[in-house]
């Protein structure tokens, strides 16, 4: 796809993000987002400490910048009993090795959008954990406004489960986030109450047909309390997560 505000077509190659890649790294975050991390943040991340990072270089870029970021995604290792999602998971507490990726932050520069750039950043994050034995998912939060960030999560059949309310503070204002989550090597979220509700009824729906006829007639058509859960789709109720995330765990944009 030709990007009207490139003057060349462009060749995208990925590459771990090296210690060279520092100061663009910093500009990059510095432009896209409405918070300002540590350089001790920056530090971690050229130097792969307890962080996993691509970058996205334009091999066609003139003027020798061929091998400067024009993209990123930073992403960390968690141990599946200290995340905030375990409830997500069917975790089994006796192995205790399960892990997780979290990712931190993902961008592209304004001028090379719509490229596909952010959806291979984030293949390379499912490849890599996918190639982990002990890992089941591959999990973030996005601000609720970052409406490119959503749908491309979810065209990329991450699963939104959860709003969070007043998750972010920014600049004086708290703001939700959904948390997104992709599972990997035969991960997968536990059966929730309202499907077990769903499995007993079913199983028993013969049964008692005729004695829920009389109570529905008893009851004057009261509305059933969880007909509102219909309402929120795939979500389920707002709830401030247990931990809140570290260092550039803040915000996605793509």
């Amino acid at each position: 796809m030709l990007n009207l505000k490139l003057s060349h077509n462009p060749l995208i190659q990925y590459r771990p993000i090296r210690t060279s890649d520092l100061e663009v790294l910093e500009k990059i975050h510095g432009d896209l987002f409405p918070i300002r991390y540590e350089s001790e943040f920056f530090q971690n991340v050229v130097n792969g400490r307890d962080i996993v990072s691509w970058g996205a270089v334009d091999r066609n870029r003139p003027n020798e910048q061929s091998d400067e970021l024009i993209g990123f995604v930073t992403a960390r290792t968690v141990l599946a009993k200290d995340s905030d999602i375990e409830e997500f998971l069917r975790y089994d507490s006796s192995r205790s090795e399960q892990t997780l990726i979290y990712i931190l932050t993902l961008g592209v520069a304004d001028s090379y959008r719509n490229l596909g750039i952010a959806s291979s950043l984030i293949r390379e994050v499912i490849k890599y954990a996918s190639n982990i034995p002990t890992c089941r998912a591959v999990y973030l939060h996005v601000i609720s406004y970052n409406n490119p960030a959503i749908y491309l999560y979810k065209k990329m059949s991450f699963q939104c489960v959860r709003r969070l309310s007043a998750f972010y503070f920014i600049n004086g204002q708290h703001y939700d986030a959904y948390l997104f989550i992709y599972y990997v090597n035969g991960g997968r979220s536990p059966c929730s109450p309202l499907e077990l509700i769903k499995l007993i009824v079913t199983g028993a729906k013969s049964g008692y047909r005729m004695v829920a006829a009389k109570l529905w007639r008893k009851e004057d058509r009261k509305p059933s309390k969880w007909s509102k859960c219909k309402e929120s789709g795939s979500l389920l109720p707002t709830k401030h997560n247990k931990r809140m995330p570290t260092e550039g765990a803040l915000s996605q944009f793509v």
